[in-house]
């Protein structure tokens, strides 16, 4: 038979009955459960949360059937069995008030039939606490409570604020009664994507020990590179045949797309299992990750505050910003970095910063991908083939012709869009050769105020540089001033300096003027 990749399945139960790989974290899994009681992790979608809660809970149900030649099997002696609350917030689309609602009474029912429902309890809330009270004194075991997606109603919610209000009032008094519960309560884990803070919803729950950042966790959700070798060991060299591949280089492209995240300043790169699991059964490298779910709510947040693009990559900040966002917060970082487009590249331990950057290729090229249509005037489908035509023509000298293009791009753009039109401009230009850059070298600098580029391919480089209601004339003067084409007065290609002029008035591309040599 061939091997079954876990895609997609989160049931630890059904993933071992019916024979998928399973990288085994029951080690960790152990550690967590018999050293402390209530946690808090964050990891991107599509990380393994769900796959590690439901795996808790057949550990905490005392299902030893299901890990044996696991490191657990031999780590557990009592096997003791533990009366289990698992709530999924994952499935239900929040637009409304009442979808959370509906969502937690639907859950509280099922274990009010278990344990019995009192009619002095009113409330969500206070049905919760009178549940985790008598499923302990019914068993006589304390309770292990998951909670999968905590964040997913105020994550939806992001840009709707009397919304958000409304699911922070619910979430803080449901999740308060975990505390108020204390002596019934044996374990709890919640997962999320982000960590709301401050005067949100954990703030009657002040005893959760986060273990985002902690380098004992850091390997809990993923796969690393040694369980790679590990567990795919064959897999790789497939992968590689059916790719026309060496080995070495299957390896390199695994890596280069889909490793990098790095949940704390030492730790060692985590694969995306979600992306790595389907090229192996697929045979075939894809964005298989970044086209399960879009950053939309991540787009508003960057539009919404005006946030320079080329930003992104050249972010130093301080723990305290990474682990939790702040909903009234302006600065998007927080929440693009604890949703997995952005990770740990480095750390100062003198000034106790980090370096944030793209983790992999899919991400990056992903993430630029879905950017351009909500800045530019192309649609999604358009938007790929659009990339396309830039680099062919930049390929093949049609300096007219790119920027005709490049006109288009910038026609038709909303006001409200445009209301601060010199980052707006920077914003599309940047995509834009970032987008070309995976196909052509490009190196492309600004300050505020004005652009040089630089694109080179086989034949041709061009020296770019553009102004804000100035002239072409003045772009190119700066051109021969600051000696951006002294490097290339050798090359035997063709060397083409351009001076690109904005209006502002026009809201497009007034002037551009061309000299080649």
């Amino acid at each position: 038979m061939s091997k079954l990749y876990p895609v997609g399945v989160q049931n630890f139960e059904g993933l071992i009955h019916d024979g998928y790989v399973y990288v085994d974290k029951t080690a960790q899994i152990y550690e967590l459960f018999n050293t402390n009681k209530y946690y808090f992790l964050s990891r991107p979608r599509r990380f393994g949360k769900s796959l590690l809660l439901s795996t808790l809970e057949a550990y905490a149900q005392g299902k030893k059937e299901l890990f044996k030649g696991l490191a657990l099997e031999k780590l557990e002696k009592g096997w003791t069995v533990y009366p289990v609350l698992h709530l999924d917030l994952n499935t239900q689309k929040y637009d409304s008030p009442e979808s959370l609602t509906n969502v937690l009474e639907e859950n509280v029912r099922n274990w009010e039939a278990l344990y019995g429902a009192s009619s002095a309890e009113i409330g969500m809330a206070r049905r919760f606490q009178g549940l985790i009270r008598r499923a302990c004194e019914q068993t006589g075991r304390r309770v292990v409570i998951l909670i999968d997606e905590y964040d997913k109603p105020m994550l939806q919610a992001i840009g709707n604020e009397a919304l958000q209000n409304e699911y922070r009032s619910t979430l803080k008094a449901f999740y308060g009664a975990l505390k108020s519960m204390d002596g019934c309560i044996r374990f709890a884990l919640l997962t999320g994507v982000t960590k709301f803070g401050k005067v949100s919803v954990f703030s009657d729950l002040n005893n959760l020990m986060d273990i985002s950042m902690d380098d004992r966790y850091v390997e809990i959700c993923g796969i690393s590179e040694k369980e790679i070798h590990a567990y795919f060991e064959e897999d790789i060299h497939a992968l590689a045949t059916a790719t026309g591949m060496t080995y070495e280089k299957a390896c390199a492209e695994l890596k280069a797309n889909y490793d990098g995240y790095h949940f704390t300043e030492n730790a060692v790169g985590m694969y995306n299992p979600f992306s790595l699991l389907n090229t192996f059964a697929k045979k075939k490298f894809g964005s298989y990750w970044f086209e399960t779910g879009t950053p939309t709510y991540l787009v508003e947040l960057l539009k919404l505050h005006h946030y320079p693009i080329e930003d992104l990559e050249h972010i130093v900040t301080s723990q305290p910003v990474l682990d939790s966002i702040d909903t009234a917060s302006t600065d998007p970082i927080p929440v693009i970095y604890q949703s997995g487009y952005l990770t740990i590249k480095g750390y100062n331990k003198m000034f106790e910063n980090y370096t944030l950057g793209f983790p992999n290729r899919e991400v990056e090229q992903g993430f630029f991908k879905f950017l351009l249509p909500n800045y530019a005037s192309v649609s999604v489908s358009k938007s790929p083939y659009q990339i396309q035509c830039f680099v062919e023509e930049v390929m093949a000298g049609k300096v007219d012709d790119f920027f005709d293009r490049l006109k288009t791009m910038f026609a038709y753009i909303p006001y409200e869009l445009a209301r601060d039109r010199e980052v707006h401009y920077q914003n599309i230009l940047y995509i834009i050769f970032k987008l070309m850059g995976f196909y052509v070298q490009v190196e492309y600098h600004t300050s505020r105020g004005r652009i040089d580029l630089v694109l080179q391919t086989q034949d041709y480089v061009y020296v770019m540089e553009f102004k804000l209601n100035g002239s072409a004339d003045e772009a190119l003067a700066q051109i021969r001033e600051k000696g951006y084409a002294a490097p290339f007065a050798k090359d035997s290609r063709t060397v083409y300096r351009i001076g690109v002029n904005f209006s502002d008035e026009l809201r497009n591309i007034q002037e551009v003027k061309v000299e080649a040599r």
